[in-house]
């Protein structure tokens, strides 16, 4: 375990993390902040709302009784791609119809803003059966979002061509978030053509993440959004530490230096993006 990081300097002007899993703690990385503590950490660093994400049925539950009880946190529920084949392999596809509808109830809930996160995860799922689960999974989740109108947040590793294809075929919900972008300025391009958000995470302060760097600089700005994905993706100094929403402002200022614009501006923009791409709250 590592110790956790220290404080950093406050932003000029609010920001929201756009993807934030307050509940989980990995031991390996380090002691994560209790949920109260990491809120009011993230509130003396100016981050002062959060998107707190499920990635299966017991975590969205967590996620929306916590943004129930606390204003400055909404709620985006899902099965994670990775787990879906998971959930079957425990429980039969009786059990995978039964978590869908759980994850469809609870995103009617008013403190449910996103059906997400969702999407394909290829680094870890390679079995072809185990995709066409996630495809199916990540269909059933649009249609979700499209019938609620809910904001779809998409976990796209390794997947590129198959997420965009699916959204392609299913028509995309009106609000579209990719969390934690990993694509290049192609990519990047192709999302802003469509009016798609791109959120990005700690990697983008990375020493070999120039091509994620480039595609940030190819975005509009009213379609970029900063996120922690916290405990983990850590941005630099921290790397490999454990994450938390108070060290967005390290990302932040990455990002604007990369953009060459000031810090005042992006934080203005970021907050304007979460805002739209979520509703206010």
């Amino acid at each position: 375990m590592r110790e956790r990081p220290a404080p950093t300097e406050p932003l000029p002007r609010p920001v929201v993390d756009t993807h934030c899993h307050l509940d989980v703690v990995d031991r390996e990385l380090g002691e994560s902040p209790a949920p109260e503590a990491a809120l009011a950490l993230a509130r003396e660093a100016g981050i002062t709302r959060i998107v707190q994400v499920g990635c299966d049925v017991a975590s969205s539950e967590w996620a929306v009784a916590t943004a129930t009880a606390t204003p400055e946190v909404v709620a985006a529920v899902a099965l994670h791609p990775n787990d879906v084949p998971r959930i079957v392999a425990r429980e039969g596809r009786d059990g995978l119809d039964r978590a869908w509808a759980r994850i469809e109830e609870l995103a009617a809930d008013n403190a449910v803003r996103a059906v997400g996160e969702t999407g394909l995860d290829y680094y870890r799922t390679r079995e072809s059966a185990e995709q066409s689960l996630q495809h199916e999974s990540f269909r059933r989740h649009i249609d979700i979002a499209k019938r609620l109108d809910r904001t779809l947040v998409i976990h796209d590793r390794e997947a590129h061509d198959d997420i965009l294809r699916i959204l392609d075929e299913e028509g995309a919900p009106e609000r579209v978030v990719f969390h934690c972008f990993s694509g290049d300025a192609a990519m990047a391009r192709y999302c802003a053509e469509r009016g798609w958000y791109a959120s990005f995470a700690g990697v983008v302060t990375y020493k070999n993440a120039e091509g994620l760097r480039d595609a940030l600089r190819v975005l509009p700005r009213e379609q970029m959004l900063v996120e922690t994905d916290a405990p983990y993706l850590t941005p630099v100094p921290h790397r490999g530490a454990v994450n938390a929403s108070y060290l967005v402002p390290l990302t932040v200022r990455a990002m604007a230096e990369a953009r060459g614009e000031p810090l005042d501006q992006v934080c203005s923009d970021l907050w304007d993006n979460a805002m739209r791409a979520f509703g206010e709250w």
